[in-house]
């Protein structure tokens, strides 16, 4: 697990971005963007992934522009920010939930360019960096947590962003309301009243059956 260490990063801001299998191969492809054979690329990746922090730091480094919510945007706007790349020589990230053989394009033109462009998403964490943002949220959070939460956790909570920061945000807000700190027996009440234990089916050993 590795986060960019890049001149422009502000640390301390909730600007870094965390590095793993999951997304390592949509970061190489950003920071050789001198490399890209247009001078448009498009970035994909699920909610709450950090796709947009990852297309302001491209801006950041590159001195290029970026699109986030590309496919619902205005098509001829894209079409002309499109040409408005190729013909400048700045480049452009577009940036999109789904891969853009999916989007709905009516404008021929902009159809044929996004299916020539580069594509890189960032997929659902892995294990290394679904443990990551779990102890990365919890730190983040205004009350302590016990060392042994984020393994509690990552047997259960399904492995995504949206689940990841929807847990560790109910687990910040009954911690901080109830002056009580983010415990295993904390946490048992909080996901089971709000429904979502069992998240994850699992069969746990002895010694997990907490």
């Amino acid at each position: 697990m590795s986060q960019i260490s890049l001149p422009f990063e502000r640390r301390g801001r909730g600007e870094d971005f965390l590095v793993s299998a999951a997304n390592q191969l949509a970061v190489a492809h950003l920071e050789r963007w001198r490399d890209w054979p247009l001078s448009v690329s498009v970035l994909t990746g699920p909610p709450l992934s950090g796709r947009s922090t990852l297309g302001r730091q491209f801006v950041a480094m590159s001195g290029g522009s970026v699109i986030d919510d590309a496919q619902g945007q205005d098509e001829h706007m894209l079409f002309h920010a499109w040409n408005e790349a190729q013909t400048e020589q700045r480049p452009l990230l577009m940036i999109g939930r789904t891969p853009p053989i999916q989007w709905t394009v009516a404008l021929p033109d902009l159809r044929s360019r996004l299916a020539a462009a580069p594509h890189v998403a960032i997929e659902e964490p892995d294990p290394a960096l679904a443990r990551a943002l779990i102890e990365r949220l919890l730190a983040a959070s205004g009350a302590n947590y016990a060392t042994d939460v984020p393994d509690w956790l990552m047997r259960r909570v399904e492995p995504n962003y949206g689940a990841i920061v929807g847990v560790t945000r109910l687990l910040d807000e009954a911690a901080l309301s109830s002056g009580r700190k983010i415990s295993v027996a904390l946490a048992k009440e909080v996901l089971q009243s709000a429904g979502f234990l069992p998240i994850v089916p699992i069969d746990p050993s002895p010694e997990q059956r907490e």
